[in-house]
């Protein structure tokens, strides 16, 4: 029997962006990209980080991001694997109900990478290491960079959808939509070629932010 998802209103009817990304931020993302796909083939014959694990991840990422294109095709996907409607339908919403208590810190750091615009704090890097070990933080860091670049090609391709069907986006333009995606394509190969050189010289594949917050500072002291 086939099973529909019913998406959140927000989301169905989006005109408007809810994260915008600049060709500089995208560029950035895609340097990682290289180290985290090859931390997501070692992860297909590992299995540390098991598949619906994978999948809730990417779904908290695309709400954050607001990706509605990225939305249905997670949510699909999601479906395939045993996911309940209901469950995709709480992550993209935003709603915590569903979240697995062994997996809430990993779901709250990929919503702080993508809240961060792919700048996480230092501590909620090291929450996810301390959580479940170097190893399987470094494929939850991967799965994170890997949907944030999907949702950055997947936003104006969504807008670019949107002005097809007669419902443009309100702060967006034809220029950007297709402009974007035209000029990411020469983007990918030359951050690609980055990404590869920051590894062979042994530069991590994350930026942090080692600035300390106030959010920290109270942290530490409870």
């Amino acid at each position: 029997m086939k099973v529909e998802i019913q998406m959140p209103e927000a989301i169905r009817s989006r005109t408007a962006f809810k994260n915008k990304f600049g060709l500089r931020e995208m560029y950035r993302a895609f340097v990682f990209v290289p180290r985290a796909m090859i931390k997501m083939i070692e992860n297909s014959k590992s299995k540390r980080v098991d598949t619906d694990f994978v999948k809730r991840l990417q779904l908290a990422v695309t709400e954050v991001n607001g990706c509605a294109i990225c939305s249905y095709g997670h949510a699909k996907m999601a479906l395939r694997l045993g996911m309940s409607g209901k469950e995709i339908n709480s992550f993209l919403g935003g709603d915590k109900h569903f979240i697995k208590p062994k997996e809430a810190i990993a779901i709250l750091f990929a919503q702080h990478y993508a809240d961060s615009r792919g700048y996480p704090k230092k501590y909620a890097y090291d929450a996810i290491i301390k959580e479940y070990g170097e190893q399987e933080a470094r494929i939850i860091l991967s799965v994170v960079q890997i949907i944030t670049v999907g949702n950055m090609l997947g936003i104006p391709f969504s807008a670019f959808q949107s002005r097809l069907k007669g419902k443009p986006y309100k702060d967006s333009s034809l220029f950007f939509e297709i402009g974007t995606l035209i000029i990411s394509i020469f983007l990918l190969p030359i951050a690609f070629i980055h990404g590869v050189l920051r590894a062979l010289i042994g530069l991590p594949n994350v930026r942090i932010d080692t600035n300390k917050t106030y959010e920290q500072n109270e942290l530490n002291e409870k």
